[in-house]
């Protein structure tokens, strides 16, 4: 099969969300559209290129890549098998739409932070970008997500405002609202790696579940776990809070791969 076959059936193919075979020896998982995690398998000991750019590979050949809500559609994978064969394979995501509302009449109050806290926000900014650089070995990713809270949908991914004329930053979570002191659960298994009060996002749990994966979990009434520690899946780690720049009580659960900025709900079986 020709390298822009391959690509035709990738993008078709993968919009359904199912495992399918992109190459000899290499199956991807995930669904090809902007936001997306895709998970694949390469024969054991192969090296995968994304963009160019190599990324982890588990010993028995497992690897992950996303791309964010306003990426190119055109990418590449490319896999060098043990034995030096290289399969190339043109990767065409699915464009989205998304939710933007335009609100005027805003006190600029409401908009803008107020200049005194810019120092703090920066240095909120800048630690967790940090955390979201770790690449561990765990495998955790790989596993199908549960649903970290149950709750009516009340804000998806990729959605934005425009107060009096001026974007705000899309959202780039899953809100699900949910009373205060409702639970909230992990992901995946995972180890914490951050648990702080944010400017903006509150009470934040960072976990790491693997291979640059992260989930965030903010706007916390409490977090009953401390950073370091190993959680399990399924497993009580905090509450459901109203902390930060919120207007409710909801949780905002948050996936990356690095600094991609992912979709939760690509991800859940419903």
């Amino acid at each position: 099969m020709k390298a822009w076959q391959k690509g035709l059936l990738l993008s078709c193919s993968l919009l359904t969300g199912l495992a399918v075979q992109a190459a000899d020896g290499v199956t991807l998982q995930g669904k090809l559209t902007q936001g997306s995690l895709i998970r694949g398998q390469a024969p054991a000991g192969a090296t995968v290129l994304f963009n160019e750019q190599p990324i982890s590979v588990t010993a028995d050949g497992r690897f992950v890549f996303g791309i964010g809500r306003d990426a190119s559609l055109q990418h590449q994978l490319t896999i060098i098998k043990p034995d030096g064969a290289r399969d190339i394979m043109p990767l065409q995501f699915a464009n989205r739409q998304y939710d933007i509302q335009h609100i005027s009449g805003v006190a600029q109050k409401y908009v803008t932070p107020p200049a005194e806290v810019t120092a703090r926000i920066q240095h909120d900014n800048q630690k967790v970008r940090q955390v979201r650089s770790t690449l561990s070995d765990k495998t955790a990713i790989f596993a199908q997500p549960q649903r970290p809270a149950e709750g009516r949908i009340s804000g998806v991914y990729g959605s934005q405002r425009i107060f009096n004329g001026e974007p705000r930053n899309p959202h780039y979570g899953l809100d699900i609202a949910a009373p205060v002191g409702a639970p909230v659960l992990a992901p995946w298994d995972g180890k914490v790696l951050l648990a702080d009060d944010l400017y903006f996002s509150g009470l934040t749990l960072i976990i790491d579940h693997g291979m640059g994966v992260t989930s965030t979990l903010m706007h916390l009434h409490a977090i009953e776990v401390t950073v370091g520690q190993q959680v399990r899946q399924g497993e009580q780690v905090a509450e459901v809070g109203a902390t930060g720049r919120v207007t409710g009580p909801h949780l905002d659960w948050r996936i990356n791969w690095l600094q991609e900025r992912l979709d939760p709900q690509l991800l859940l079986a419903d």
